[in-house]
């Protein structure tokens, strides 16, 4: 029996770690992919305290590190059940077996939605290709870059990216974008956008120091071109990661969970959400450590007033 459990280790699962354990509840942390979607980032340099910045993999160590030293418990595996219908809640993890607490926070984090069946596109990740223009926009100050998407994030990271890069390029598969009106007429508005639309990725380019260019293939004729770049941002939306809980927290209509404003508790009381599974709006590490924090001492509020 745990007091409490904390689900994901990106920036928001390690902050509840670290203030559950220096309040002496020594908080179980289950890790699926560890340090979530920060170890897929190269430098990170808007996390302050770090004035020359910090790779993502060393700044999820220390933090993993930091939990630690003050009593946090880590295990590998993936949750497969949860039965939060009564407390203790019971959850199921793979290679470990069935596991009781009397507190949960979910912090798994929302994945973004890859191009999928695009050869290298995976491989160069954090080496020119990016799913986040605010967090790496800057590394491509008067550049050219691509941005893979016709919604309204495609609409909005192809608008801030103008800030830094020389031109921007919207590439979608279709003629239509599905963005809102508003969006698109402020990206078609913008001098620095260019589109080349009907046309579908089909590689990404790339040679010694990261991408070079991206494969397309048009949908009417077939034929195939390469479009020069130094970074493609993929701009296709996010998946938050909450299938495993099987409907038993109630999300909003994309999956995100909803939190009672102003706090990270969810529908069940002694559940609590942080970081990206509940924020589709702000998705950086920054906030999501805060609401890490803010699950932590709801956590042990909640279990003050239950003993």
């Amino acid at each position: 029996m745990y007091k409490s459990i904390i689900i994901g280790t990106g920036p928001a699962g390690l902050t509840a770690a670290i203030y559950l354990a220096r309040a002496n509840l020594n908080p179980l942390v289950i890790e699926g992919q560890p340090g979530g979607q920060l170890t897929l980032t190269t430098e990170v340099e808007n996390f302050p305290g770090f004035i020359d910045g910090i790779m993502g993999p060393d700044l999820m160590d220390n933090m993993r590190k930091q939990a630690e030293r003050f009593g946090a418990k880590f295990i590998r595996g993936w949750v497969t059940e949860t039965d939060l219908s009564k407390r203790p809640f019971m959850l199921t993890v793979d290679g470990v077996g069935r596991l009781e607490t009397e507190s949960l926070i979910l912090s798994t984090g929302a994945s973004a939605n890859l191009l999928g069946g695009v050869p290298g596109e995976k491989d160069y990740i954090g080496r020119g290709v990016s799913t986040c223009a605010t967090c790496d926009g800057f590394f491509f100050r008067n550049k050219e870059v691509l941005v893979v998407g016709g919604g309204d994030s495609a609409m909005e990271e192809a608008n801030f990216l103008t800030k830094f890069a020389s031109k921007v390029t919207v590439v979608h598969r279709r003629a239509e974008l599905r963005a809102s009106k508003i969006m698109q007429s402020k990206a078609q508005q913008n001098k620095k956008i260019s589109w080349a639309l009907r046309n579908e990725p089909t590689e990404v380019i790339a040679g010694d120091r990261g991408v070079t260019g991206l494969r397309v293939r048009n949908v009417d004729t077939g034929a195939e071109e390469i479009i020069k770049t130094d970074g493609i941002f993929i701009a296709t939306g996010h998946t938050p990661n909450t299938s495993f809980l099987n409907g038993q927290i109630r999300t909003d209509h994309t999956g995100y969970i909803e939190v009672v404003p102003g706090t990270t508790e969810t529908n069940i009381p002694g559940v609590f959400a942080c970081g990206d599974v509940q924020d589709s709006r702000y998705r950086q590490a920054i906030t999501a450590a805060g609401s890490g924090g803010m699950a932590a001492i709801d956590c042990e509020k909640f279990l003050e007033s239950v003993h």
